[in-house]
């Protein structure tokens, strides 16, 4: 079966302007990319959000994986700061296979970025998840976070990044991307009081929204008795003891 390693970024020290972090968002994609592996039989691995790069790295390579995919944003030099728009794709220059998933992620992007000049392709050897991982591997900054327009639309496009980037794993892979099933709901049932939404599936995240008792939402995947769900623009996790999921 083929398949691939996931590697969102763990670095929630980077901020995005207007709120939010890189970690929080590029894990946010990674969630909604995997309906589309698991409905096109691609098998898949993750890293952990509170590791670092080199246990990333180490995940991936304890895997006999096809691809390694790294997802970041960008941020520029404090000189450039808020003035820089674009998207990289990292790869090593000695890999033939990490050199052409760089191009079919890079080609694909274009598509959906709203300045495909600015997609480009980057050779590297000095980015720790392109030369130690052994499987082919590319590294994708898909815009700049400390730009108030790259930030924005990479919030309002979670679902088309995410299908873009599986619509190039699908492409590398020589696999055909299947639509995931339609998006189960569910309704929040807490008695009362609202909801807490969570950056992350642990009660020690930090809570990013409220949602109301009696709302409807919908519920793109469950992890460790806690949902991926989306309220007024905002996705983060609640906790699956207090929805009730439609018959």
């Amino acid at each position: 079966m083929p398949s691939v390693f996931l590697s969102p970024s763990t670095q929630e020290f980077n901020p995005y302007v207007d709120g939010g972090n890189e970690e929080y968002y590029t894990n946010i994609i990674t969630d909604a990319i995997i309906p589309y592996l698991e409905a096109s039989g691609i098998s898949y691995g993750r890293n952990d959000p509170a590791g670092s790069f080199l246990n990333s790295v180490r995940l991936s390579n304890q895997g006999s994986y096809d691809l390694h995919l790294a997802i970041h944003s960008n941020a520029a030099p404090p000189p450039d700061a808020g003035k820089v728009r674009g998207t990289q794709v990292y790869y090593y220059p000695k890999s033939l296979q990490g050199s052409r998933a760089a191009d079919i992620f890079a080609n694909n992007f274009k598509e959906i970025y709203p300045l495909p000049e600015k997609v480009t392709t980057v050779p590297t050897t000095s980015l720790g998840e392109i030369v130690r991982t052994k499987a082919p591997a590319i590294l994708i900054e898909l815009a700049y976070h400390d730009n108030p327009a790259d930030a924005q639309w990479i919030r309002d496009n979670i679902d088309s990044i995410a299908e873009n980037l599986a619509i190039s794993i699908g492409d590398f892979l020589g696999v055909s991307i299947s639509m995931p099933s339609s998006v189960p709901f569910g309704t929040v049932a807490t008695q009362g009081s609202a909801l807490n939404l969570r950056s992350q599936p642990t009660t020690n995240a930090n809570i990013i929204g409220r949602i109301p008792n009696g709302s409807r939402i919908p519920l793109f995947s469950a992890e460790n008795g806690w949902y991926l769900t989306e309220y007024q623009q905002t996705r983060g996790y609640v906790s699956q003891r207090y929805i009730r999921t439609d018959s």
